[in-house]
């Protein structure tokens, strides 16, 4: 039987033409059949409430598999990687349709780019025909892209430890972040990692929300050994770590209902607190069972906006302790940021006491 050229999926009030629907973009596994291209324009189609709460009107780039999902298929993270099978895309695509909204935003480096905005489910739909599977939404809404909206925890299990070792920090972060005052809401990576997220007041810059961040990984580092905020791998053993540079500019995490990379297509999922702490597998939240939780149950973050919390509890305990850590690489050097040198390959002599590197060393 000949294979379909495209297809047509109904999106809001719009058609969105599916070219080579047939596409296998995930091969199947021994719990899940084969996905195809269609099958995931339709999957975007049937979480429109969920997704479109965690994109809407927000700059969002693009996580493009073109090819689909194999193994040992790689994802660009930089120019090195231009034989790479995915990249992101953080511009507006060619072709783009004239629906398609876009926002300026400015990275790290000064330069800026006009970056898709979504603000109907036909946008991600069409992302989907274009091979986007994953959605990174910025922590901000176009009104206002250089104060963030969100305080976004990611919990990263390391080598050692296990998805329910990110399940007890994250009841431990749910505690501490009920001390502060604030409400968080949970849903799993789509892989081994969980992450919180807490609405907040769009008053804070960046830098004013990492710091945020980092207090918040100091205080549970205090309440759980298990876990760190050491930036460097070498340094944070058999722990959970708080990625507090998830909330640096241009830094993104998979959105709420976005599909993931990986065998068995799948989805990082919004949980309510109780159901996170029973949750053994991940897995088993994806494609094809993701559409029909929320078809029935809803979405667990329905009311994440009705209340943006103050950031100033964060920011106190950060006074507390003002000592800064190292941002991404491709960040510029910032102000007390210490070396950017694996703490076992340092030389203490070969830098000064701002953390910028000796000349002629």
């Amino acid at each position: 039987m000949a294979k379909a050229s495209e297809a047509y999926v109904r999106a809001g009030e719009r058609e969105v033409r599916i070219s080579s629907p047939d596409r296998v973009i995930y091969e199947a596994t021994d719990r899940t059949p084969a996905v195809t291209k269609l099958m995931v324009a339709e999957y975007v189609t049937s979480v429109e409430d969920g997704l479109m709460r965690a994109l809407r009107d927000r700059p969002t780039a693009l996580e493009r598999w073109t090819s689909g999902v194999r193994e040992g298929m790689k994802l660009a993270t930089g120019p090195q990687d231009r034989n790479a099978d995915a990249f992101y895309q953080k511009r507006v695509p060619k072709g783009a349709p004239d629906y398609l909204e876009s926002v300026e935003i400015t990275f790290p480096s000064g330069r800026t780019a006009e970056e898709i905005c979504p603000t109907e489910i036909a946008v991600p739909v069409w992302c989907a025909q274009m091979g986007a599977l994953t959605f990174h939404p910025w922590p901000v809404r176009r009104t206002d892209v250089d104060h963030p909206d969100e305080l976004r925890i990611d919990l990263d299990p390391q080598p050692g430890t296990t998805f329910a070792d990110a399940v007890r920090v994250a009841g431990v972060a749910r505690e501490l972040l009920a001390d502060l005052g604030m409400t968080g809401f949970a849903k799993t990576s789509g892989n081994r990692g969980i992450h919180v997220y807490v609405r907040i007041e769009p008053r804070w810059d960046f830098g004013e929300v990492r710091h945020a961040a980092i207090a918040f990984g100091r205080e549970l580092e205090k309440r759980d050994d298990g876990v760190t905020t050491a930036w460097w791998k070498e340094e944070r053993g058999e722990r959970i770590f708080v990625d507090f540079n998830q909330n640096t500019r241009d830094r993104t995490i998979a959105s709420a209902y976005s599909l993931r990379p990986l065998p068995g297509a799948p989805v990082s999922t919004p949980l309510g607190w109780d159901e996170l702490a029973s949750l053994t597998s991940p897995a088993d939240l994806n494609l094809f069972s993701v559409p029909s939780r929320l078809a029935v149950d809803g979405d667990p973050w329905a009311t994440i906006d009705d209340v943006h919390h103050s950031l100033q509890p964060l920011l106190d305990l950060w006074e507390e302790h003002p000592v800064e850590l190292n941002y991404p690489p491709d960040h510029p050097k910032m102000p007390g940021e210490p070396p950017r040198v694996q703490p076992s390959k340092k030389v203490a002599e070969h830098w000064d006491a701002d953390g910028n590197r000796i000349d002629g060393t």
